[in-house]
């Protein structure tokens, strides 16, 4: 027979239960009561952030890591302010559970006009509003909270998508059954067989077959997976910019990031040579595929998406990624290919100058910079496009907000990476556009010793949208000037500043830096033309801007 727990106790036992042992947020009058079950739980830890959208960005950084997050708020102001990064969420499946503080019950029955509400109270507006970027939206009472916690709970590790919750401020005391329902997330049998004899079939008569895998298969935590079945049946493969770090890019099937036409031709040899696709988890947006560059033809013959496959145009519906990529990866029935291969190199080696630097000149070296074990964290804009390019060292992480693209994301999400494994080295790249939203959050890497290197990106505005824009000199892609070298003495006590003109000059700052023995905070700013564009992102830029106009 079970115990009885108090319901925000049991809340944050499942959510410990998880994995997520760090959860971020920030304090209200309404929330109290949660942050209490938060603190008195020995295996769980409360971060305060800066603010509540840096709090969502965090625990969307932590998610993408350790494979689940948590933000909590108080009620309507709170909420709010965190939506636009629980909304990303939503958007690339992060599973992050966003939790609010309420009002008491009895103010909610009498429609009380009290703070943090409208002045017609609407109690339940936000709880509609979060239902539209969630999977599962729980409004908790006395005698639903155990069911629907359960509730939300399955959905959100079953679709790895965000949920949300509300608890009033009295319900956190209620006592409810101490019993975790297992979560049991099963295939039809029927088309899981089904379906993975078909594409055995098809592999099994394809000479160069092709993968291009994407996003869903971090989220459904499936990279030994992947590798494994790469490696045992030396199947060649690329990643969509979304999907970037999945496969060990050492591995001598990787051919690197999925650029279609407008690829190396070593890769573009590979790709357009392959007689049958098989994508697993792929996204076919518009950034993600450089502007559709990249379009499924009738090679494309599989699709391995979350809970469907399709298999020459046949959908089979209820089988999940996780049960169709372990059967295929045990099958006897599958004959290994023999193919030449070319070992992906990334950037080439670039001879320095003192020159004006301009954004080319940065990833080269950037990847020379690299180490094992490190999280590279990779703002939207022009940064985005250039670093997929990059070769990545063994054990690294690979994080980009590509789909939703909200620019701000990458500084605080990159602190939630960096609390979900202190063991790795962090890597920010950010546009100093984007920065400027965030940089607020640097504040919480000083107080947990975070040491990343973050580099920053002065092109005198928004160069992506100069770029996309029908006048580049509009001025609304103008920002503020900061003075950059001050940024870090607002947070860090003992730091390294680089101001970055030439490639000579940034290589020399990267080589003091990873060479250092008591690593400190770097900050690297890298000054370029406000119209310097990526050689990638030229060749794209017509994609991108015609199908943004239509």
């Amino acid at each position: 027979m079970s115990g009885k727990i108090k319901v925000s106790d049991y809340l944050i036992k499942r959510l410990q239960k998880l994995g997520i042992t760090d959860i971020f947020g920030l304090p209200g009058d309404y929330n109290f009561n949660i942050l209490d079950s938060v603190v008195n739980n020995p295996d769980t830890n409360w971060i305060n952030c800066t603010n509540e959208l840096n709090a969502a960005y965090a625990a969307d950084g932590y998610a993408r890591i350790k494979g689940y997050g948590a933000v909590i708020t108080t009620f309507g102001v709170g909420e709010l302010s965190a939506i636009n990064g629980i909304a990303g969420a939503y958007s690339e499946n992060v599973p992050v559970m966003k939790i609010t503080g309420v009002p008491k019950t009895a103010s909610i029955k009498e429609n009380a006009l009290i703070h943090h509400n409208f002045s017609d109270p609407d109690y339940y507006a936000f709880e509609r509003i979060y239902s539209n970027v969630t999977t599962a939206a729980a409004f908790l009472t006395g005698e639903n909270a155990k069911s629907e916690i359960d509730r939300v709970f399955e959905a959100f590790v079953k679709y790895k998508k965000p949920v949300y919750v509300a608890i009033p401020v009295d319900i956190c005391g209620y006592l409810i059954d101490d019993d975790i329902p297992d979560i049991e997330i099963k295939s039809d049998p029927d088309n899981l067989k089904t379906a993975a004899d078909m594409i055995i079939e098809l592999l099994n008569n394809s000479k160069n077959p092709l993968i291009i895998t994407d996003y869903l298969m971090k989220r459904f935590r499936l990279q030994k997976e992947l590798n494994d079945f790469v490696n045992k049946f030396n199947i060649r493969i690329t990643s969509m910019i979304m999907g970037k770090g999945l496969i060990d890019e050492d591995n001598k099937n990787y051919i690197g990031i999925n650029h279609g036409a407008i690829g190396d031709e070593e890769f573009k040899i590979i790709y357009e040579g392959s007689d049958l696709v098989m994508c697993m988890g792929t996204l076919f947006s518009d950034l993600n595929t450089l502007g559709f560059i990249v379009k499924p033809d009738n090679r494309f013959k599989i699709n391995i998406q979350t809970n469907y496959t399709t298999v020459e145009g046949t959908v089979y519906k209820d089988v999940w990624i996780n049960d169709l990529m372990m059967l295929i990866l045990n099958s006897d029935k599958i004959s290994p290919k023999t193919v030449p291969y070319e070992v992906f190199k990334g950037y080439k080696t670039l001879e320095t100058s003192n020159k004006p630097i301009v954004t080319d000149d940065i990833f080269p070296l950037v990847q020379d910079f690299l180490e094992e074990n490190d999280t590279i964290v990779t703002e939207t804009g022009i940064i985005s496009f250039a670093a997929s390019k990059m070769k990545l060292k063994t054990s690294s992480n690979y994080i980009s907000q590509t789909m939703w693209g909200s620019i701000g994301w990458a500084t605080p999400a990159s602190f939630g990476a960096a609390m979900a494994d202190r063991s790795k080295r962090i890597i920010l790249l950010t546009g100093e556009g984007s920065h400027q939203l965030t940089v607020q959050e640097l504040a919480n890497m000083a107080k947990y010793d975070i040491k990343p290197v973050v580099i920053v990106l002065n092109n005198c505005g928004y160069t992506i949208e100069r770029l996309l824009s029908n006048n580049s000199d509009d001025p609304f892609n103008d920002i503020t000037k900061w003075n950059y070298a001050k940024v870090p003495e607002v947070f860090f006590d003992d730091f390294e500043y680089f101001k970055i003109s030439t490639s000579n000059e940034l290589k020399e700052a990267l080589s003091k830096i990873s060479t250092s023995k008591n690593r400190k905070f770097a900050y690297i700013e890298i000054i370029t033309g406000k119209m310097d564009i990526p050689k990638t992102l030229i060749k794209s830029k017509d994609y991108i801007k015609l199908n943004a106009e239509k």
